[in-house]
């Protein structure tokens, strides 16, 4: 399994052919201006009492692994403990985002699901149904800025993750390296003594599936510390000298322009990527906490110690201290249009706060004050600073994105960044990088007009 962004974890890849691609986008159109939603603005309350509550919910979901598995059934089956009159059923969806944006033209989309990453921000009244305000809610869990309107929230993620490097400790120590590097200088010096110490690929792109390759966007905060860090997005030039993605960027192409990767970027496969590292093949690439555990299962299946997968900070600090962003998954919410909304949003309450869900995946729980998972006492250790970034500007962003066409959280300007850095593509990294302000901080201009 693996994690694409616009946002955020355990997706997988798909193909759609154009035929299907233009009659979703043809109907998206009509849906995204509410012809399947509603402006009611209704709100979701929480169930006074859980074995009153009654009524059959279907979720819909991007899990299909486990719903083969039967974990789906029996999350509903300790669900039922405490809520006995409520039956769950699941749809698991292979295409997820292309057929739920569909689905919402009409008024049937499930009681649950998780929000399709292009429904607009704004739009969220019209499809689901409210949480709670942003005070209530932000007293307890994290991430609610992320599916605010109008101080009310729409969504809530059942998990969440920070970025960071995934590496092979063994290999790192075989090439002398004990302590994480600070600076991106110093980290492209330990790839150096990787690739001259040890046989493995110091550092592995995943080119070829592209969408690991969006996931360097999550350096976002992560280098400055900056909760404001969407914001400033918002209202500047994201490839500035010394903003954050230029710095992230500029670390990308100086891996690959030394050479510090695989020979053909073109021939990389995701799934092999797994056992290549945990058995040393491969030394470092740049993912999330999410995708820890599946590394560490590719590490017991290829008969190696899963002790050995590492994970380490961007190499930045400030003040003498490595931050790290904490993002969301999936947000969970309530079809506004369901006879069910009560049974709905205790669905999400239990989901979020007694399933387990987050620790089964070794993620970071969305609840305040709870323990981090295993794969983050390493950053717990270290000191690690972990910030939630301020979302305010999220649907803003989102709109730049769209109107300047450079697609931060996709993988295309960066597989242009890898072949410009190994001399497929020709050009300067000063121009790539300006030419891609210059397309955003123009579109910001317009933005919302």
């Amino acid at each position: 399994m693996n994690r694409r962004t616009a946002h955020r974890t355990h997706r997988t890849k798909r193909r759609t052919t154009l035929a299907g691609t233009l009659l979703a986008t043809a109907l998206l159109a009509t849906a995204c201006t509410g012809s399947g939603g509603t402006s009611k603005g209704e709100d979701a309350q929480a169930p006074d009492d859980p074995k009153s509550v009654s009524g059959t919910i279907k979720v819909l979901t991007h899990r299909t692994d486990l719903a083969q598995d039967g974990t789906l059934k029996k999350y509903a089956a300790e669900f039922n403990k405490t809520h006995p009159k409520v039956k769950v059923e699941f749809e698991a969806l292979t295409d997820y985002e292309g057929e739920v944006k569909i689905r919402m033209n009409t008024e049937n989309y499930g009681d649950v699901l998780m929000i399709p990453a292009v429904i607009k921000k704004n739009d969220y009244p019209k499809f689901f149904a409210s949480l709670g305000t942003v005070a209530e809610r932000s007293k307890k869990y994290l991430f609610t800025d992320f599916t605010s309107v109008e101080d009310k929230v729409y969504g809530q993620s059942p998990m969440g993750a920070v970025p960071g490097f995934l590496y092979n400790k063994k290999v790192w120590k075989a090439a002398g390296i004990t302590d994480w590097p600070t600076t991106p200088a110093e980290f492209i010096d330990a790839l150096k003594a990787v690739k001259s110490k040890t046989d493995a690929v110091p550092y592995y792109t995943n080119f070829k599936d592209m969408w690991p390759l969006s996931q360097w966007t999550s350096v976002n905060g992560s280098v400055g510390c900056d909760t404001q860090a969407t914001t400033r997005l918002a209202e500047g030039n994201p490839w500035a000298k010394g903003a954050d993605l230029r710095v992230g960027d500029t670390l990308l192409y100086d891996i690959v322009r030394e050479g510090l990767i695989e020979k053909d970027p073109t021939t990389t496969n995701w799934e092999a990527s797994k056992p290549k590292l945990a058995k040393g093949d491969i030394a470092t690439m740049w993912l999330g906490s999410w995708a820890v555990v599946q590394f560490q299962a590719a590490a017991k299946k290829a008969g190696t110690n899963p002790d050995d997968i590492g994970f380490m900070p961007f190499p930045a600090q400030v003040d003498g201290t490595f931050c790290a962003t904490m993002s969301p998954d999936y947000n969970q919410a309530v079809n506004v249009n369901s006879d069910h909304k009560e049974a709905a949003r205790a669905w999400i309450d239990w989901f979020t706060d007694k399933s387990g869900y987050a620790e089964a995946n070794m993620a970071l729980s969305p609840v305040k004050g709870a323990p981090l998972p295993e794969v983050l006492k390493p950053y717990e250790k270290a000191g690690v600073k972990l910030i939630e970034l301020d979302d305010a500007q999220g649907a803003a962003v989102k709109e730049i994105d769209n109107q300047s066409e450079v697609g931060i959280n996709k993988p295309d300007y960066r597989q242009d960044l890898v072949d410009l850095a190994r001399g497929a593509k020709k050009g300067s990294l000063d121009d790539f990088l300006g030419d891609l302000g210059k397309r955003w901080t123009e579109a910001a201009k317009t933005a919302g007009s």
